[in-house]
């Protein structure tokens, strides 16, 4: 009789996990990553310091950005991150909760597999549940006039409660409003034509927003002048420098004069270049390539204003405002193609020196500049005002916001519980465990901000029986009332984003049964991996 020879498909170094302990192991892992930002939610929310190998400090309580400092391992906790990141591409808010809710809805998956419950079916409730949660959360939604400065501003402020910036939330709101508000065309928003600047120095109540666009530029040369009003703008895409051969080249030079008249060549071909901008009319010059110093001295004795090494996004965005073309080619410069602008402005703080672009022709382009006392507190700041931009944004494209402080939750939790009633087989306990983890948000919210968790969901529930659907949590004074009277507004799409992309990953992750990780180098594919997933 033959030895039975094992067969080995997989590597040895391999490492294989199968059926209930894997989706243990990935259910774990989302809900280590849940858990992690869990205390950053709300106003009363905590921040969290990140130093990273080189030392460099983040200190927030924005979810997307904490998900993103952590450098997560696990592949399943790599997906948590994925919601964050798309909460925060379409949003800009609410990645916490984004993020929270998928681990409360794996947590409480894993307690239908423990009653032997199949994960296909545990799917099929969450699927019905998630589709049945869109359609409450349409009704629940209450439209807003677009030109409701009022009620905007309070989506801002909303957005910006519990982040660095609450100091100044109302300064900030209102920069933020107004800034949407003079970039929007009809519903359309496009947030990329607002530019954010940010200077140390002063306070958060100092930020400002500029109509027109700064520059982290300062002037070229000191004999230029350092303001030009009525200012005709020429955009350079290209470098008023003279090229150096690609290859190498040798040049014989045989007397003095060769080389004198080698050096006058050069000096004529920049002057020549300087000439057809004279010629163009054009008094300030924004170059996205090098500008050489003997160009810098023509410029300045013609008395123009010039910058170097604009980035290719702040080329646009001065070509948006100012109604300029970008010109690639000097003999293609001409008065048509230039733009306008009321004042260009170099503006000093402390060492450094700012370029200001102000009274443009067409002000859809913006800056917020954004001062504080130290980088991080800038950079709080800044995470905190784009997270009120997108909130602003989305409530003007979509026209629809729903309750803050944790009253729409507890109002889709209460009508999807009354959903599962009429659903027929085991999928009805999922569609219940959805309606459990909706809550986890307010109730999340009360524990931060050190109330009793189990005291206000009851309340909160008795209210939304009685048909208060906008109480939520005051966490300032721990009461119930009405969220859309207290100015707690959020978009409809913050919500619905979330809940979609939530339900989504969890129900991926139920689907896995197997994990087979690849470890150390494999001489045939010289891949690398992870021996064990694990999380940072």
């Amino acid at each position: 009789m033959v030895d039975k020879q094992p067969i080995i498909i997989l590597p040895e170094d391999a490492k294989r996990i199968v059926g209930r302990d894997a989706q243990r192991n990935n259910i774990l892992a989302a809900r280590i990553v849940a858990e992690t930002i869990k205390t950053t939610l709300g106003p009363k929310g905590m921040d969290k310091m990140l130093v990273d190998s080189l030392g460099d400090i983040t200190v927030t309580n924005d979810g997307v950005t904490i998900l993103e400092e952590m450098e997560i391992e696990h592949p399943a906790a790599k997906m948590m991150v994925e919601i964050a990141k798309t909460q925060e591409d379409e949003v800009g808010d609410g990645t916490t909760t984004a993020v929270m809710l998928a681990g409360k809805l794996l947590e409480n998956a894993e307690k239908l597999l423990d009653q032997k419950i199949h994960p296909t079916v545990i799917i099929k409730g969450f699927l019905l549940a998630a589709e049945k949660a869109q359609e409450i959360l349409n009704e629940l939604a209450i439209d807003i006039d677009v030109n409701d400065k009022e009620m905007l501003k309070k989506i801002a402020m909303t957005a910006m409660t519990g982040k660095g910036a609450e100091s100044a939330k109302e300064k900030l709101a209102d920069v933020i409003v107004e800034a949407i508000t003079s970039i929007a065309e009809g519903n359309n928003v496009d947030i990329t034509n607002i530019k954010i600047e940010k200077k140390k120095g002063q306070g958060i109540e100092d930020t400002e927003l500029i109509k027109g666009i700064v520059l982290d530029k300062e002037k070229l040369s000191a004999d230029m002048p350092s303001r030009v009003e009525n200012a005709k703008i020429a955009l350079i895409d290209a470098a008023l420098e003279i090229k150096s051969p690609e290859t190498d080249a040798k040049i014989n030079i045989t007397s003095p004069e060769q080389l004198q008249q080698f050096l006058d060549e050069e000096e004529r071909m920049l002057r020549e270049m300087v000439e057809k901008i004279k010629q163009s009319g054009a008094n300030v010059v924004f170059c996205q390539k090098g500008i050489d110093d003997i160009a810098q001295y023509y410029l300045a004795k013609a008395g123009i204003y010039a910058c170097r090494r604009i980035s290719k996004s702040d080329m646009e965005k001065l070509a948006r405002a100012t109604g300029g073309k970008i010109v690639s080619n000097l003999n293609e410069l001409s008065q048509e193609q230039l733009g306008e602008a009321e004042v260009v402005e170099e503006v000093k703080y402390g060492e450094e020196a700012m370029t200001y672009v102000r009274g443009c022709k067409n002000p859809k382009a913006l800056t917020i500049l954004i001062r504080g006392g130290t980088e991080h507190v800038i950079d709080e700041v800044e995470r905190a005002v784009k997270d009120g931009l997108g909130d602003v944004a989305a409530a003007i494209k979509n026209g629809k916001v729903v309750p803050g402080a944790g009253a729409v939750e507890i109002e889709l939790a209460r009508r999807l519980r009354e959903f599962a009633q009429g659903l027929s087989g085991r999928e009805q306990l999922a569609a219940e465990e959805f309606a459990n983890a909706l809550e986890y948000i307010p109730a999340t919210l009360a524990e931060n901000a050190g109330l009793d968790p189990i005291d206000i969901i009851t309340e909160l529930k008795s209210r939304h029986d009685k048909g208060e659907t906008n109480a939520g949590i005051n966490v300032f004074n721990g009461k119930i009332e009405d969220s859309i009277e207290a100015g707690v507004v959020e978009p409809l799409k913050i919500k619905s984003q979330a809940i979609a992309s939530a339900s989504e990953v969890a129900m991926m992750i139920l689907r896995i049964d197997d994990v087979i990780a690849a470890s150390g180098k494999s001489s045939s594919s010289g891949s690398e991996g992870s021996s064990e997933p694990e999380l940072d």
